[in-house]
C-alpha cells in the first residue's frame, strides 16, 4: 500500500510544474539505471509508476531472496538497506524486457521513484509523504518508519511461514522496514487507509488531469500509476492496491467516486485471496469461482505470496 503514496506524491510534482511523467529516469538520477543492458535515458518516470519499465525486482535476485524469502531472515530482519543499494542490486540483472514493451510488476520501480522525489525536491521521500498526505489528512496511525522497527502501540503481532520456509507461523513482528523502503515500507491503519483513498478520489489530493491519469489504463494491461482496477462479479469496478510483508497482508479498494472503501488488513501474510471479502462488501455477497480479482494484473507478486 505504500505504491499509492508514492505515486501521489509524484503526480504532486507533476501537477506543481517540477517533473514531468515523461521524463526519464536518466534526467533526475543521471548514471544510476545503467550496466547490463540498463538505459536509465529509455526508461520514463511513468514507466516506472505503471510497471512497464522492464526494470528487474530486486527481490528477485536469489541472493536477496535467500535474505527476505526463507529462514535466513530471522537472522537478517533488523539489516538496514538504503534505497541506492536495493536498486544496485537489482541493476546487476538486466532488465526483464524492454521500456514500455510489456508489463511485470517490479518493487525496484518504487524504490527509484522515492529517489526521484528525494532529487526533485531535496527531502527524504518519507518526509514529502508526510508533509503532503499524512498530515494534512490527519492520518495519526500512518508513518514512514525508516529504519524503525517496532510498530507504533497499540499493534497486533505479525506471523510468517517465512514463504513456506517453515512448518509453523512464526513471529516476525520487528523487521526493519528499510528492506521495502519506498516500495512498501508505510506503516498504516484500516482506518486511515479508507480516509486516504476517499481523499484520493475526491480530489482532495491531486488535481482532476492528475487524478485522470491515475487512474487511466495503462499499456499492456498495466493498470493505473500506483493503483490497480478490476470489476467484481456484480459490475462494480474498484481501484486500489495490495499489499504485504512479513506478516502483513493488505487489501484496500475504493470506488471511482471515493464514497465506498474497504480496507482489511490480516497479520498473517500467507492470506492472500481477499477477493471474497471484495465481493461481500461490494456487492453484498461472495463473487463466483472465477471473478476477475481487481489486483491480480497490478500486483503478481501477490498471487505469488511474496511482499510488494
Amino acid at each position: 500500500m505504500t505504491k499509492p503514496f508514492i505515486a501521489t506524491v509524484v503526480l504532486q510534482l507533476q501537477a506543481e510544474g517540477r517533473l514531468d511523467l515523461d521524463d526519464t529516469v536518466e534526467r533526475w538520477l543521471p548514471g544510476l539505471v545503467s550496466g547490463n543492458g540498463n538505459d536509465g535515458s529509455a526508461v520514463t518516470v511513468r514507466q516506472l509508476l505503471n510497471h512497464t519499465s522492464g526494470v528487474f525486482d530486486y527481490g528477485d535476485d536469489p541472493g536477496m531472496g535467500a535474505v527476505l524469502f526463507t529462514p535466513a531472515f530471522l537472522s537478517r530482519r533488523y539489516d538496514t538497506y538504503s534505497l541506492e543499494q536495493l536498486v544496485r542490486i537489482a541493476l546487476a540483472h538486466p532488465p526483464v524486457f524492454a521500456p514500455g514493451t510489456s508489463y511485470r510488476y517490479s518493487n525496484t520501480n518504487y524504490l527509484l521513484a522515492g529517489m526521484i522525489i528525494e532529487r526533485v525536491t531535496g527531502r527524504p521521500y518519507g518526509e514529502e509523504v508526510e508533509r503532503r498526505i499524512i498530515r494534512p489528512l490527519g492520518l495519526t496511525g500512518t508513518s514512514v518508519p525508516g529504519t524503525t522497527t517496532a510498530l507504533p502501540r497499540p499493534h497486533a503481532r505479525g506471523y510468517s511461514t517465512l514463504f513456506g520456509g517453515s512448518p509453523t507461523p512464526l513471529d516476525v513482528t520487528e523487521l526493519n522496514p528499510s528492506m521495502a523502503g519506498s516500495a512498501g515500507g508505510i506503516v498504516s491503519t484500516t482506518a486511515d487507509l479508507t480516509r486516504f483513498l476517499s481523499a484520493l478520489m475526491r480530489g482532495r489530493l491531486l488535481p482532476q488531469a492528475e487524478l485522470d491519469e491515475m487512474t487511466a489504463p495503462g499499456p499492456h494491461g498495466s493498470g493505473g500509476l500506483g493503483l490497480g482496477s478490476g470489476t467484481l462479479s456484480c459490475g462494480v469496478t474498484v481501484w486500489g492496491h495490495d499489499g504485504g510483508i512479513h506478516g502483513s497482508s493488505t487489501l484496500a479498494l475504493t470506488t471511482r467516486d471515493g464514497r465506498h472503501v474497504l480496507a482489511v488488513n490480516t497479520n498473517a501474510d500467507w492470506f492472500r485471496d481477499k477477493l471474497p471479502l471484495a465481493e461481500a462488501e461490494f456487492c453484498g455477497r461472495p463473487g463466483p469461482q472465477g471473478s476477475q480479482d481487481p489486483q491480480g494484473s497490478q500486483d503478481p507478486q501477490g498471487s505469488q505470496g511474496r511482499p510488494s
